[in-house]
């Protein structure tokens, strides 16, 4: 491969990990995200497979599950159905079933866990609950 052609797919592909991480929250597909840096969905492939360690797919749904985990834990009285939806899911039980295959349990089970384990923290530094 000629040099300019990997300078070229390299900064393709960092262009592609600044649009996920920006516009995560949106429809997001490999064909947009090409056809908006004025590439190709093959050559975006071919980026990410390149220069990335994840395909275009895990980068995305790395980036919702985290913004997800962040927002359940941070934003307590916002619903689930809420956060699913913040995060670029349309449909709240898929994402429900996304977040638990990727984090091994639901998301309100999620939530009660992160508290718990702030609860346990705050206890463990001496800064117990006020009653």
């Amino acid at each position: 491969m000629r040099p300019d052609t990997a300078a070229a797919r390299h900064r393709l592909y960092l262009l592609a990990r600044v649009v996920v991480a920006r516009h995560y929250r949106h429809e997001l597909t490999l064909a947009v995200i090409a056809r908006g840096l004025g590439s190709s969905p093959r050559q975006l492939q071919r980026a990410y497979a390149q220069f990335g360690e994840i395909t275009f797919r895990e980068d995305l749904l790395a980036r919702r599950m985290a913004a997800a985990a962040d927002l359940l834990v941070e934003q307590r009285a916002l619903p689930v159905a809420d956060v699913a939806r913040l995060v670029g899911y349309r449909q709240a039980p898929h994402f429900a079933q996304t977040f638990r295959r990727h984090y091994g349990m639901s998301p309100a089970r999620f939530r009660r866990a992160a508290q718990s384990a702030q609860h346990q923290q705050q206890l463990a530094s001496g800064r117990g609950v006020q009653p």
